[in-house]
């Protein structure tokens, strides 16, 4: 069994991963964190006993196998500044995207005594696209081939670009060999010249009630490649969040990737 603490047990998230680990016989939820305990009711009706405030995070720690972080930015920052002691040898699951370097490299410390995942998406088909992404910018030279991704969420959504949206910059720019960085373009308004050789545009939308949509492009003189991921059920994100606290369990002290989970 898989005893789980969820860090954001009060969003859609949390509340999700409670609904699947109630499903599941080999996982089980032991004990919510929320930064707001009024707003963990919702998943306290779903019959986890013990939800506490981030403060008081270090009374639920201890007796987990792994730590679901699935909050804001600043619950996290909370999280791994103010408890890293309670979090040794506990696994780490952050699913939270928008962070700051100084919350990742807090996240790289805690690495070196506990098993650290960091994902912007848990989606196994977000992943596997990530992959693909990546060698097709290999192939596809940035001197013949325009690179640029559209992403689609929710009007709730707070954050922009997304973190999936970013993790595929990322991939096309490793694929070229070159820094995301130096060649990043969030969306363009005015006149903005020519459009550079080798530039990685992103853009965001933000409307309805969408789970999660990207698509990228690459974007030839002849032809013109598009991968697409559809999230269909929020749900989803979760079921891959069990994945990966089951494939942690145990594992060694180091950063890993949904990549590592997925065997790719």
């Amino acid at each position: 069994m898989t005893r789980i603490v969820v860090c954001g047990i009060g969003g859609r998230m949390g509340q999700s991963i409670v609904r699947l680990a109630r499903e599941a016989e080999d996982v089980t939820i032991i004990a919510g964190i929320d930064r707001n305990v009024a707003s963990g009711e919702a998943a306290r009706a779903l019959g986890v006993e013990r939800i506490v405030d981030i403060a008081d995070a270090a009374a639920v720690l201890g007796k987990a196998d792994v730590v679901l972080d699935f909050s804001s930015p600043a619950a996290t920052h909370a999280l791994v500044s103010e408890h890293a002691a309670a979090l040794s040898d506990r696994a780490l699951a952050v699913g939270t995207t928008g962070l700051e370097n100084e919350t990742l490299q807090m996240l790289d410390r805690l690495a070196l005594e506990s098993a650290v995942l960091v994902a912007a998406n848990f989606s196994v088909g977000v992943n596997l696209m990530l992959g693909l992404v990546e060698q097709a910018a290999r192939v596809l030279g940035a001197d013949t081939y325009d690179a640029e991704i559209v992403e689609t969420h929710h009007a709730g959504k707070i954050d922009a670009p997304s973190g999936t949206a970013l993790s595929l910059a990322a991939a096309i720019a490793r694929g070229r060999g070159v820094e995301l960085s130096d060649v990043r373009r969030d969306g363009r308004s005015g006149e903005t010249g020519e459009r550079p050789a080798g530039e990685v545009g992103i853009h965001a939308l933000r409307g309805g009630a969408v789970a999660g949509e990207h698509r990228v492009h690459f974007l030839g003189t002849r032809e013109r490649l598009e991968f697409v991921h559809h999230a269909e059920d929020r749900a989803l994100f979760a079921d891959g969040a069990l994945v990966a606290a089951r494939w942690l369990k145990g594992r060694t002290s180091g950063r890993y990737t949904m990549k590592d989970v997925l065997g790719m």
